[in-house]
């Protein structure tokens, strides 16, 4: 079941002017141009930020997500169509013969169990073509991002269109390492409404997922810092050995 901010209908439309610019994306156009990869999966697309820039490029691009809500919103965004969108998540997603799938943000940190963390990986294994590629991002355990969150309660509010102001406040729940736990409760001002949405990520080491990602025949090509975020996440390229 996807957290709140993405699948409830009055949470979902909020997600981009919250999160922010997308300073990330850049980083995975110039990987794609890297690995020659001209059919690529976006698997936990979201709201569809990354899906519609790789589909700009001229890319075929096949996004999914569990989320029908955050789907929603993505598909208004791609006003030209280029983009198939596809209501999975990345352990359920098609069989795309892509080069490349990639997974942004903290998708590959909601597989709180090893069985379905494999799972995942086994899925988006099929839907590449053999020797494809996978990318994705996640946060470094030892960079303890949970304690920045902890101590930034501060609420945030922003005028959304469609929904007016509205804000936002995060709290950190439980750690119980390797989980954290945290919840963001949006306050609706114009009519007062309060929804909340409760998340959990799994924090997974180097060594972790390096095995992981053996068992389930990807060889790891390369480890590289984010570069919006220096220091605090790696980025694993990797590619099918099958």
């Amino acid at each position: 079941m996807p957290d709140a901010i993405f699948a409830h209908p009055r949470l979902a439309p909020l997600y981009d002017a919250f999160d922010g610019p997308r300073d990330d994306l850049p980083a995975y156009i110039s990987i794609a141009d890297e690995l020659g990869a001209h059919r690529v999966l976006d698997a936990g697309c979201g709201t569809g930020c990354l899906a519609i820039l790789l589909a700009g490029t001229g890319r075929a691009v096949v996004a999914a997500d569990p989320a029908a809500a955050s789907l929603e919103v993505a598909k208004s965004k791609d006003r030209n169509a280029q983009v198939t969108w596809v209501h999975a998540d990345p352990a359920g997603v098609p069989a795309a013969g892509a080069d490349l799938a990639v997974m942004t943000g903290n998708v590959a940190q909601v597989f709180l169990t090893d069985a379905d963390w494999a799972q995942a990986l086994q899925a988006i294994g099929t839907a590449l073509r053999p020797r494809g590629y996978l990318v994705f991002e996640t946060r470094r355990p030892g960079r303890r991002a949970w304690e920045e969150w902890a101590a930034d309660t501060g609420p945030v509010t922003l005028d959304i269109a469609g929904s007016g102001p509205v804000e936002q406040r995060r709290e950190v729940t439980a750690v119980n390492l390797p989980f954290v736990c945290f919840r963001y409760t949006y306050t609706f001002l114009a009519d007062g409404a309060v929804l909340t949405s409760d998340s959990t990520l799994r924090f997974r080491g180097r060594d972790e997922l390096e095995s992981s990602l053996a068992a389930q025949s990807y060889r790891v090509l390369d480890v590289r810092e984010a570069p919006d975020r220096p220091g605090h996440e790696f980025v694993f390229i990797t590619q099918r050995t099958t």
